[in-house]
């Protein structure tokens, strides 16, 4: 359940709500509110929503935290470049999170984090990865990563992700389906990575080259 990863991730509940025939949260110590008959339907953004709903304060991560994960280890992070599918957004965020990412970076034109659909896609993950918003590529870079972007196509330079150097503090970038990294960001990549496959697809969906990547990325980390 969301609300219960949302405790589990230290955030602020500021109330609860719920059918009268369900539980409240385990460990939620907000106030709760018993919802008459058919509320919650009228209200919640769904077909066919839980019985229990909540009101969380929302909380992103200053790029500091960034910082202060790049002195103290080897990171890797997420760019999301103009990725404007809530669906996708919320892939990223589980994937990500599932891997070990220190964070998610929410660069211009990509959807809103606390998108409703977002929460529901992360699975709870949102709750648990850091996300920054409204900071730059050329930013992070400046904190002492290295920044990789991703290509659906063999380009100029650009790296099977076999044979990428994907170790010490990383920012991945990825860019919408449509048009990919934007080329105003190009000055502060230092390399391009690409998923190759064998099928006759175009390219892969964004969040599934991020599942792929986020899992190498760990997989380097591990050894």
């Amino acid at each position: 359940m969301l609300i219960t990863e949302a405790v589990r991730g230290g955030w602020d509940v500021l109330a609860q709500y719920r059918t009268g025939d369900a539980a409240s949260v385990d460990g939620c110590n907000a106030e709760d509110f018993v919802l008459g008959a058919g509320v919650l339907e009228r209200v919640a953004s769904t077909e066919s929503p839980q019985p229990n709903m909540a009101l969380v304060s929302r909380r992103t991560t200053s790029l500091a935290r960034l910082e202060r994960e790049v002195a103290g280890a080897v990171p890797w992070v997420v760019f999301l470049d103009a990725v404007s599918d809530p669906g996708n957004l919320g892939t990223i965020l589980r994937s990500a999170e599932a891997m070990g990412a220190a964070g998610v970076v929410l660069g211009s034109g990509s959807v809103d984090a606390f998108n409703p659909k977002v929460v529901r896609a992360s699975a709870g993950a949102l709750f648990h990865v850091p996300v920054v918003e409204g900071v730059t590529l050329a930013e992070v870079k400046a904190l002492g990563y290295r920044v990789l972007a991703t290509s659906s196509h063999q380009q100029p330079g650009s790296q099977s992700l076999g044979d990428a150097e994907l170790g010490g503090a990383v920012c991945l970038v990825l860019g919408s389906e449509a048009h990919g990294v934007d080329a105003t960001n190009a000055t502060v990549i230092d390399g391009w990575i690409r998923v190759d496959h064998a099928g006759r697809a175009e390219s892969l969906n964004v969040a599934m080259a991020a599942t792929i990547i986020s899992y190498e990325m760990a997989r380097v980390r591990a050894r």
